[in-house]
């Protein structure tokens, strides 16, 4: 079984993905560009190759992405669309956005982004304290990622609601869905954790109108694609002080313009896109699964649903 790795991705990460591979795949013949036998190639292990980069290969039998996130390589027309399409999930990686996620949220309940305000301004002044179950926060998106940060929330004891496009039930969560449910939580939460796919339904998700939704002062956290929120809509947001603060791990243009409005703003926290990435050492397992589950004749992990868009 020859396999191709394809990436836009800096030399140095292709070379670790490659070390990694051959290590746990010695008897597999790794390619890092296009045979001239296009026959040859049986599995893409890509991470957002060029357009059209798959096309041409007639025995292609799965896709299989080393990203979480798919909706850049669904973008290309010319995807075999009769190729299994498999995204990552990567145990180190849910552990990583779990981590972030209570940062964020503990961040925010004990005013310690404030305080760090605070002390640049050489300001004494406690906020007050209030318990974790005082705190309602909404999680979107109920998928590998938005479940554990979800429970993980829970589990501190905040007040947790779970929202997802489809009607879905998680054990000890208050699971939600359809527009109706989602402005009465918007309404309610103080703090909203964005972990939505990316899909052309969910494109501007956060527009102006969806920020009215939103309780007045309460915290947007976005960990899921800059795509989700219309930056002018939310600059006005928080000037009018309809959002207190917004925690912003991604954006619509990465890296961030070093002029941009966030950079400097005292309401928002900028993260480089950096909150939970993949562990290549844990994933190339999640690789090595998938590749035996395929000679096997097994069923494969973690397809994702073209007409879903994850």
């Amino acid at each position: 079984m020859s396999l191709l790795l394809l990436g836009r991705w800096p030399d140095a990460e292709r070379d670790r993905w490659l070390s990694l591979l051959q290590a746990a795949l010695p008897n597999e013949r790794i390619l890092l560009a296009r045979p001239s036998q296009a026959a040859e190639v049986e599995v893409a292990i890509v991470a957002n190759p060029e357009p059209g980069s798959l096309v041409g290969l007639p025995n292609l039998r799965l896709i299989q992405s080393v990203w979480a996130g798919v909706d850049r390589l669904l973008l290309d027309p010319d995807l075999p669309p009769e190729v299994p399409l498999a995204r990552m999930v990567d145990p180190a990686m849910n552990e990583a956005m779990v981590h972030t996620a209570l940062w964020a949220v503990l961040s925010l309940h004990r005013h310690f982004f404030d305080l760090a305000r605070q002390q640049r301004d050489g300001v004494w002044r406690q906020p007050a304290q209030r318990r974790a179950a005082e705190l309602s926060v909404l999680v979107l998106g109920l998928g590998e990622l938005g479940g554990r940060v979800a429970r993980a929330l829970a589990a501190q004891g905040y007040a947790v609601s779970a929202w997802s496009t489809r009607p879905s039930e998680q054990a000890g969560l208050r699971c939600l869905a359809g527009e109706a449910a989602l402005q009465a939580a918007l309404a309610e939460a103080e703090v909203v954790i964005n972990l939505l796919p990316l899909t052309p339904a969910t494109q501007q998700f956060f527009d102006a109108a969806r920020l009215a939704q939103m309780r007045r002062g309460a915290a947007l956290v976005n960990l899921a694609r800059g795509a989700h929120v219309d930056e002018s809509a939310l600059l006005q947001a928080l000037a009018s002080g309809q959002l207190g603060h917004a925690v912003l791990d991604v954006f619509a243009q990465e890296p961030l313009a070093p002029g941009h409005a966030f950079w400097q703003h005292p309401q928002v926290t900028v993260l480089p896109h950096c909150a939970a990435q993949t562990d290549a050492r844990s994933a190339a397992a999640v690789v090595l699964g998938n590749l035996r589950a395929l000679r096997e004749g097994r069923p494969l992990a973690h397809l994702v649903s073209r007409q879903r868009g994850y």
